[in-house]
């Protein structure tokens, strides 16, 4: 069975962006954690792409900074849709060639929304993510697995 990104898409709806995103740490074993994701196209490359947003400090993102893969797993009652590929990083401490910082606040708010996430206060919501330092994290499928 081969699966896409429009799998990954009808994942994200079934359980309101919930997903468990990993990656491989310098000893070999494996940091894991609870996130928020969605697909949206990468705002710079335009490649359909897993979004979430991060606090600026969390060992994910510093992670990150240095090994830029991730693998992203969302589920569905017993069934589940994986994608692993390289990240990107948009933020306040993370500029990206061909990104108007200025544009950050938006982003953030596209990435919210692409995972399912509302808000009744938008200057609030970009007062919040600016005192966190919160980023954009992208991750390009290069492999998407799952049991559909």
């Amino acid at each position: 069975m081969t699966l896409s990104m429009d799998d990954v898409r009808r994942f994200v709806r079934a359980d309101q962006g919930l997903a468990v995103v990993s990656f491989g740490r310098s000893d070999g074993s494996a940091h894991s954690s609870l996130v928020n994701a969605g697909v949206m196209d990468h705002p710079v490359t335009g490649v359909e792409s897993v979004a979430m947003v991060v606090r600026g400090n969390t060992v994910k993102l510093r992670h990150w900074r240095h090994t830029p893969k991730a693998t992203i797993v969302f589920k569905s009652g017993w069934s589940w849709i994986g994608a692993e590929g390289a990240t990107t990083i948009i933020g306040p401490d993370d500029h990206l060639d061909g990104f108007d910082p200025s544009e950050v606040p938006q982003l953030l708010r596209d990435v919210f929304k692409a995972a399912g996430g509302t808000h009744d206060d938008w200057d609030e919501y970009d007062l919040v993510m600016a005192t966190e330092r919160r980023t954009a994290v992208f991750i390009e499928p290069a492999r998407i697995t799952g049991s559909g």
